[in-house]
């Protein structure tokens, strides 16, 4: 493969017209050669069968048809299928198909690794390594349509999560310039309301997402106040300490019956006590919101434990008798290492080891 061609799932509907004028060619022809590698998801050009065979060759000339390949695919006994996807540069991404009752929701990443380094994601412990392309964030929704229906698995993909590996507003053109392809009737013709973009909160990012109307919003706070985010989230709470962060939230436009979700995973003995549990609801009683609560997946030698059952229904159940809108996430996938990260370093590690000539385990 030249590394040196542009792949064509990186160009916007517009950006591939203008490609297909400059070879000499109606615009209309963008649109079908749009419609053969987001709808029919082809592997060659020469599949693109209502597309003159000189336009084929020139397209092959200038592009490539690269996009994420299943390295490694595991399934959970609930039903999770989790990705290892190769890049074209070798580069390793992870993306999480999650079975809800009547439908498919789809994890994404878009970055390899993260700067945030929260200290309780196995993704922050890889550093960051370079931003998706809009091909590689989108081409990872080609890789869970394929899967579904090489498996004949009977329920289809809805809903789009972009809570993957990476932090998605340091990404953000590239994210606006993917949900717009995304919404295109040629192409996946997902809508914004079956998207949530998840975002630590920097500055400057969320009236963008928010004047954009291309997803819902969701926030990974994970902590009530600023000095317990430091501890667990301390370049998140030095980019935007938790006073602005929520005045920003404030402001933030939501049509009629939308709130701002506020994801918190529940760390044991860290976070998970009636105290944070009773500044949590203050704090969010001054805007719009609901509360995803999720039990903390611990990861190999990682510096947490899972919280107590207990505990977790006892904060749950603080937040709803005083109004706040809970819906309890149960773990998914724990037996596939499905959190965010923990492929990706676990079979980096593997490969570490495999170098080493370290036995592996069984």
């Amino acid at each position: 493969m030249d590394l040196t061609q542009q792949s064509l799932f990186d160009l916007s509907l517009p950006a591939l017209r203008e490609a297909v004028a400059d070879l000499g060619e109606p615009a209309f022809r963008a649109a079908q050669v749009f419609q053969w590698i987001w709808q029919k998801r082809v592997r060659t050009f020469s599949e693109m069968s209502n597309v003159s065979k000189a336009l084929r060759g020139r397209l092959e000339e200038s592009f490539s048809l690269a996009r994420p390949e299943p390295a490694k695919v595991l399934t959970s006994s609930d039903g999770t299928v989790k990705f290892l996807l190769r890049l074209a540069d070798g580069e390793l991404i992870e993306t999480v198909l999650i079975p809800e009752r009547e439908h498919y929701t789809l994890c994404l990443s878009t970055q390899v690794g993260c700067a945030m380094a929260c200290t309780f994601c196995s993704t922050g412990t890889m550093g960051f390594h370079r931003n998706l392309t809009q091909g590689e964030i989108l081409g990872q929704v080609l890789a869970a349509q394929e899967h579904i229906e090489r498996e004949k698995l009977r329920m289809t993909l809805r809903n789009l999560v972009f809570m993957g590996m990476g932090e998605p507003t340091q990404n953000l053109d590239t994210l606006l310039t993917a949900l717009a392809t995304m919404r295109e009737s040629q192409g996946l013709c997902i809508g914004q309301r079956r998207v949530t973009v998840s975002t630590v909160g920097l500055p400057g990012t969320l009236a963008r997402l928010g004047t954009a109307e291309a997803a819902l919003l969701a926030v990974s706070l994970h902590a009530p106040t600023q000095g317990l985010r430091e501890k667990i989230m301390p370049r998140a709470a030095a980019a935007m300490p938790l006073d602005r962060l929520v005045a920003e939230l404030r402001d933030y436009p939501l049509k009629p019956r939308e709130r701002v979700t506020i994801e918190y995973i529940l760390i044991g003995g860290v976070n998970d006590s009636e105290r944070e549990a009773r500044d949590l609801v203050r704090l969010l009683s001054t805007f719009k919101s609901k509360v995803n609560l999720i039990a903390y997946n611990p990861s190999e030698g990682g510096p947490y434990e899972a919280p107590d059952p207990e505990r977790v229904l006892a904060f749950e159940s603080l937040l709803r008798a005083k109004g706040v809108t809970t819906i309890l996430r149960r773990s998914k996938g724990q037996d596939i290492k499905a959190a965010c990260g923990q492929l990706v370093t676990a079979h980096a590690m593997e490969q570490e080891a495999t170098e080493k000539g370290d036995p592996q385990p069984d």
